[in-house]
């Protein structure tokens, strides 16, 4: 029988075996003290535009959870290579981040010789949100609804013209999509961003565009465009009253922009996890979850997995449109 020392000392080595094993076991980010700097995450794109305004909101809640500053870096250009080139050079510390919508799925087939390699240098983090696009088309164009556009477009070949934010786009590719869906020819005008295609479109130089709905939500509501279809299985809480569409007959067309967090390859996979961690619990708190909602953006917040998964769906969807459309960079 054992002595009431002995097994107060045998209760207290197992213990402490027990914390060694849970110390060992420990996240790598706790046991380094990370984050101990500033984070960077990086946005390919200008400031002001749905990225920049999607990743500052991502930022804001990064930096109060974790209690460190998250500087955001606008690098942008090359349809958003240049930033993304800048994350997968980076150390995988923990250090750097970035945010990519789906120009960044498409530039793997656009760009054959991108600097990097989507798969090898980089994984994804946590999906931030699906934007579904909204069509708007000029306020005197002959078609008041997408049926009517579509049959306007079967009738009259190359006489519908639309826009796009640049070749490859998430708009331009959509609309390639909508075209092979419903045999139908219209013109593509390629601009050098968003804001000037809306221009055009208000102008009456072109008559169709497709865009994330933050971008064309005011227009609409003050009346310099019509909103005729959102490009998804459900209506847009931020414009209930315009139907997908999937409603006036356009079976299987969805198609939209989404922004996501990216990291180096190299980082830990603890702090990956605690980052996505992080963004799902972001997206779920009511002021970012109506701020994203206001912008015509889903709040998502997934796994590591899971991004990876939808990015790599999205880059084979792409590619397929890419090679059919036979779409090149500009």
């Amino acid at each position: 029988m054992s002595s009431p020392v002995s097994t107060r000392r045998r209760f207290l080595m197992q213990a402490a075996g027990g914390l060694s094993a849970a110390a060992l076991s420990a996240p790598v980010f706790a046991q380094a003290g990370w984050p101990s700097k500033p984070i960077r995450l990086v946005v390919p794109y200008p400031p002001g535009g749905f990225t920049d305004v999607t990743a500052r909101l991502i930022a804001r809640g990064l930096q109060q959870r974790l209690g460190q500053t998250v500087n955001v870096d606008n690098k942008a250009g090359a349809n958003g290579i240049i930033g993304v080139d800048a994350v997968a050079k980076s150390p995988g510390d923990g250090g750097t981040f970035g945010v990519v919508i789906a120009a960044h799925a498409a530039n793997t087939t656009l760009y054959p010789k991108l600097p990097y390699d989507p798969t090898r240098d980089l994984t994804g983090v946590s999906l931030i949100g699906i934007s579904p696009l909204v069509a708007a088309v000029h306020n005197e164009a002959p078609f008041k609804t997408a049926r009517e556009m579509i049959e306007y477009a079967r009738r009259q070949p190359g006489k519908v013209s639309f826009g796009s934010s640049g070749n490859g786009s998430a708009a331009h590719l959509s609309t390639e999509l909508l075209k092979a869906l419903t045999q139908t020819y219209m013109v593509h005008i390629p601009y050098r961003g968003a804001a000037a295609a809306l221009t055009d479109l208000i102008g009456g130089q072109i008559q169709l565009f497709l865009d994330a709905a933050s971008g064309l939500i005011q227009p609409g509501k003050q009346g310099r465009v019509r909103l005729i279809g959102v490009a998804s299985e459900k209506r847009l809480a931020a414009l209930p009253e315009v139907p997908t569409f999937i409603e006036q007959g356009i079976a299987g067309f969805t198609g939209s922009t989404w922004a996501g967090v990216i990291a180096p390859a190299a980082t830990p996979r603890e702090i990956v996890q605690k980052v996505a961690d992080e963004v799902a619990q972001i997206v779920r708190e009511d002021e970012v979850r109506q701020r994203l909602e206001a912008m015509g953006t889903v709040p998502v917040g997934n796994t590591p997995k899971e991004f990876n998964d939808f990015i790599a769906a999205e880059t084979a969807k792409w590619g397929r449109v890419i090679r059919t459309a036979k779409v090149q960079a500009e």
